[in-house]
């Protein structure tokens, strides 16, 4: 990955216009969409894991840090880790109520 430093930014976002090129031939539009949506969801957890890799990268090097404020941090934590698992059991709902749906269709 290390490589990406050597190339010109304009060359590597027409590398991107030939590559979309290149997957459209040959492919219907339902194909289309499914790969792009694919390539969008891979480029999304790339971006999340970025991000939250920067997230903790600030924040262990900025004083008052989360892991630096004592028991306050513990209750936050706490409360965060209640709210993801939340969050999450909302999303698992809401994809089986869409796979649900999609094996009705076939």
């Amino acid at each position: 990955m290390n490589n990406f430093n050597n190339i010109p930014p304009n060359l590597f976002s027409l590398t991107a216009v030939a590559v979309g090129a290149i997957l459209t031939d040959n492919s219907t539009p339902n194909e289309q969409n499914a790969l792009g949506n694919w390539l969008m969801l891979i480029a999304q957890y790339l971006c999340t894991n970025a991000a939250i890799g920067q997230l903790q990268q600030s924040n262990s090097q900025t004083p008052g840090s989360f892991s630096e404020q004592g028991s306050n941090s513990n209750n936050n934590n706490n409360n965060d880790s209640t709210n993801t698992i939340n969050m999450m059991q909302k999303m698992v709902e809401a994809m089986s109520v869409e796979i649900e749906a999609l094996k009705k269709q076939t």
